[in-house]
């Protein structure tokens, strides 16, 4: 199907999926991220690219998919906020039936939405995630990680089990807000699941997502993660101090499983 073929079905039919893409200084991975969304399967989606005041090519990489494809919009935030904000601002502006989310850096498998969609809908649920590979910078498959095939609140608080990447959700659960703190996408999906009640995985034979790792990043910081993750359990959740040791340490042992 070409791209004019595509455009056509999408501006007679209602936006399945709303794809948030933050984005800041990322001249030289967007271009990758943002073909894996238009080689998706499904073609009825909206491609939000929120540049949050990049200072190198990213905003003329992005309006130039803009220009050649109408269902890849660009907007710059009016002020560096991060990437809570950036998030928010597409959340703001997304108008499908299920919102996803992928970073600039990032890919997804081409059959990613439209496996997300089908097994949503026919599930009836409201949440979903899948399994996914962690890459490094020079090509190198460092996991592949596969969470449970379904989760509650409860599990979450467990391990970051959800893959921002890899997570979606129906827009008509309302209005869940990325907070501007330390895994703030691990805050985003305890509240999501807890309006949800569960959520579950994404069945298919290989990875639906490629998460990049960058040597250095925040998520490699592990003292650094595993103080924002006390903060989130005492602070944000209220856990008990015996509950909230107990997550702890399980929360350290998945992190450790995950990197096997």
């Amino acid at each position: 199907m070409s791209a004019s073929d595509r455009n056509s079905i999408d501006a007679a039919t209602p936006v399945c999926v709303s794809v948030i893409m933050p984005a800041y200084n990322a001249a030289t991975t967007i271009a990758r991220s943002i073909e894996s969304v238009l080689a998706q399967t499904l073609a009825s989606f909206e491609l939000l690219v929120i540049d949050d005041c990049s200072s190198d090519d990213t905003p003329a990489i992005a309006r130039r998919y803009a220009d050649q494809d109408a269902r890849v919009t660009y907007l710059r935030q009016s002020a560096n906020g991060g990437v809570a904000a950036a998030r928010n601002a597409g959340l703001d502006r997304a108008t499908g039936e299920f919102i996803a989310f992928l970073d600039s850096d990032d890919g997804w498998h081409p059959r990613k939405l439209e496996l997300q969609v089908a097994q949503m809908r026919q599930r009836g649920a409201q949440v979903s995630y899948a399994g996914y590979q962690r890459v490094s910078e020079d090509g190198r498959v460092l996991s592949l990680v596969r969470p449970p095939a379904r989760l509650t609140h409860a599990d979450l608080l467990r391990s970051n089990f959800i893959g921002n990447l890899t997570g979606a959700f129906a827009r008509s659960l309302g209005q869940p807000r990325f907070r501007r703190i330390g895994h703030e996408d691990y805050v985003f999906w305890l509240e999501v699941i807890r309006l949800a009640g569960s959520a579950i995985r994404i069945e298919h034979d290989e990875p639906l997502a490629f998460y990049l790792v960058r040597e250095g990043s925040v998520s490699a910081n592990k003292w650094r993660a595993a103080r924002w993750q006390w903060r989130i359990y005492r602070d944000i959740e209220s856990l008990s101090l015996p509950r909230a040791l107990s997550c702890m340490v399980q929360y350290v042992w998945f992190a450790l499983a995950k990197r096997r």
